[in-house]
């Protein structure tokens, strides 16, 4: 679950960057039943999704060049020029510097040094994402690394993290995250190494939330109708809950859960 979203380091915000904002927007209403609210003719495209009146993600048109459709994932941060350094001292990069959003907030986007991109949110009159861990909004997030030991050392130097290791079927090592202090009752993600046969089919490094939902096979048979690919089937994960993953019609990653009754 999403337990640490209004603390340093935690997730806050998330956002679907696609080269056809109508669409993308026609799929996911469809998918997860969420209503678009327009941020005005100044944002460039770019809205939220919500629920109920709240916000659970947003979505915008791709800014960067050389862009392809895909999730970019939040973390908070009170000071965005520290992060930024931080990136850098730690081999990562800087892919847009702070920049002030209106009153909304600050942000910068980064990628790890192992390639994965992922951003930060200085909160000014908007402190995050309004609903998570509930039916159609984020409750997970996951990075699919080509080198996980370098990811965590990286992602504990720059918002300070606490992993925690555990081995899965297949001698796979899956490492949770949580904020500095919080234990694992406060983690908010999960790092996996990319085995050997997806790195030789050229996979590389990405983080992707994962969708709450009442039903993953329903979900998933809704997702395929309206032009998603299945990356991974419905599959049951003991503990976990039954998940699935998936590609929206342009190509962005992101999984759906029915999780596991505690």
């Amino acid at each position: 679950m999403l337990t640490s979203t209004h603390v340093p380091g935690g997730p806050n915000w998330l956002d679907l960057g696609t080269p056809d904002v109508p669409a993308a927007v026609a799929f996911y209403s469809a998918l997860f039943g969420w209503e678009f609210e327009s941020a005005g003719p100044a944002a460039g495209g770019y809205g939220r999704f919500q629920v109920d009146g709240k916000t659970v993600a947003a979505v915008g048109p791709l800014t960067e060049e050389g862009a392809s459709s895909a999730w970019t994932v939040y973390f908070r941060t009170a000071d965005a020029e520290a992060t930024a350094k931080a990136v850098e001292q730690a081999g990562g990069t800087v892919r847009f510097g702070p920049s002030d959003v209106l009153t909304a907030g600050r942000m910068a986007g980064f990628t790890d040094p192992t390639g994965a991109e992922f951003a930060v949110w200085q909160s000014g009159d908007v402190q995050g994402l309004d609903l998570v861990n509930s039916p159609n909004s984020a409750s997970w997030l996951e990075l699919y690394t080509t080198d996980a030991a370098a990811a965590k050392a990286f992602y504990r130097s720059v918002f300070d993290w606490e992993t925690h290791d555990r081995t899965m079927p297949g001698d796979l090592v899956y490492s949770t995250v949580s904020p500095a202090g919080g234990g694992e009752q406060t983690t908010h993600g999960g790092i996996l190494q990319l085995p050997e046969v997806n790195l030789a089919a050229g996979s590389r490094s990405e983080w992707h939330p994962y969708f709450e939902v009442p039903d993953c096979d329903a979900a998933v048979a809704t997702a395929t109708s309206h032009g998603a690919t299945v990356l991974l089937p419905p599959v049951e994960t003991p503990g976990t809950g039954r998940l699935a993953m998936l590609l929206d019609p342009f190509g962005a990653l992101f999984a759906v859960i029915r999780s596991a009754t505690p």
